[in-house]
């Protein structure tokens, strides 16, 4: 029975390979730092998510509020 493959099949993380890269990050970055950077990357999301979902297009909003006056 021949098995369908995922595109990103290669890219998925296992377990012995999980560990190593968390074990370099400790490694590069030291054990205390590993919070900050997780802090500062998931603001950073939180940011961006916040910008996206704000006024988008705010040309269109001034002509429409121009229009209603």
């Amino acid at each position: 029975m021949a098995s369908l493959s995922l595109p990103l099949e290669g890219l998925l993380l296992r377990g012995q390979d999980l560990l190593l890269v968390i074990g370099l990050l400790v490694l590069f970055f030291g054990a205390k730092k590993i919070p900050d950077l997780a802090k500062g990357l998931g603001e950073g999301i939180r940011n961006f998510k916040t910008s996206i979902k704000e006024d988008p297009k705010p040309a269109e909003k001034k002509e429409e509020e121009k229009q209603q006056v």
